[in-house]
């Protein structure tokens, strides 16, 4: 069974940026389209980006477009999320998922992911 392990997370100032990492143990996620959830605390968990098993095509959420780059290296079986002028509204715990599947867009509701990570914190100061 595969793990998703976040990490990244931590505390920046607003306009700062962070890179977080989600690495999978236990098998390959050459055949999983993947994407980033995140959770604010009393907030639905929210899309934040998806992209293909093979980088072909990437989703992101309206709150992070333009800020915010997904991207795998599947020879290092890892995803990872650039954010950019973070914003006091971005703090929140942050998830990898994955699902299986070898669609040409990458989905973008929750429900459609089998797998998730434990999450990593994002706290974002103004």
């Amino acid at each position: 069974q595969v793990q998703l392990i976040e990490s990244g997370g931590g505390l920046v100032q607003a306009g700062g940026s962070l890179r977080l990492s989600c690495a999978a143990s236990g098998g390959t996620l050459r055949s999983y389209a993947m994407a980033w959830f995140r959770q604010a605390p009393e907030k639905e968990r929210e899309f934040v980006a998806a992209i293909t098993w093979n980088g072909g095509s990437t989703n992101y959420g309206n709150s992070v477009k333009g800020r915010c780059t997904i991207s795998r290296d599947n020879t290092k079986n890892t995803m990872f999320l650039q954010m950019n002028s973070l914003k006091p509204e971005d703090t929140a715990d942050y998830y990898c998922a994955a699902r299986g599947g070898f669609e040409p867009l990458a989905p973008t509701r929750r429900d459609e992911y089998v797998l998730w990570g434990q999450g990593t914190q994002v706290t974002v100061s103004s």
